[in-house]
């Protein structure tokens, strides 16, 4: 199928019957929910739909997808970049995930910044909920109009980015401890998910 097919069919799918902000709620819902993890083929601008195989996505196709359904809904959006070090979560990662978090170079997080009321709202959607029981900030509601809260502390400035310039957020090329890094993160993750740790 088509990928403007995939999202309008999800689209009409998780906003049937709603108003304007109750749609965008429920976007913002529906992909928040889904749940958090790194596959590096996901962070593609052309291969993010894969997010509904797989049922899990990092930040960057997570906001890929919402970016473009709320820019279906007409909204303007831009995409923001923070940088930050996986390292600032210590106290969340067990001790062998936490040695290879150590060696990970600075890191770039996505969100998106939406136009509402005239402004540019911070809306992130990056961590589902059972990730909360270990710390992570979670934006368990959010009203429609307010910024949300990020899951990193920047260690830069953001940088916004219109959405016909999303290669130019490519991540950089992987290499064996980042790879490994990743592994261990999922596992550990939905191991958080399904009561296990």
């Amino acid at each position: 199928m088509p990928m403007n097919s995939i999202i309008d069919s999800k689209l009409r799918e998780w906003t049937a019957g709603k108003s304007g902000r109750e749609a965008m709620i429920a976007i913002y819902c529906k992909i928040r929910d889904i749940p958090y993890g790194i596959l590096p083929e996901l962070n593609d601008p052309t291969n993010y739909l894969r997010i509904f195989e797989t049922n899990m996505g990092s930040c960057t196709p997570k906001h890929f997808l919402m970016c473009n359904m709320y820019r279906m809904l007409g909204l303007n959006v831009l995409y923001g970049v923070y940088p930050y070090r996986w390292a600032e979560f210590e106290e969340l990662y067990p001790k062998e995930l936490w040695k290879l978090a150590l060696k990970m170079a600075p890191a770039s997080h996505l969100a998106c910044k939406v136009e509402i009321n005239g402004r540019y709202v911070l809306v992130d959607a990056t961590v589902d909920p059972p990730l909360g029981r270990i710390g992570l900030p979670v934006n368990e509601s959010w009203d429609g109009e307010s910024d949300t809260v990020l899951p990193v502390l920047p260690t830069g400035e953001e940088e916004l980015y219109y959405p016909s310039e999303a290669d130019l957020m490519a991540p950089p090329d992987l290499d064996d401890n980042a790879r490994s890094f990743y592994q261990g993160l999922n596992t550990y993750f939905q191991e958080i998910r399904d009561g296990r740790y």
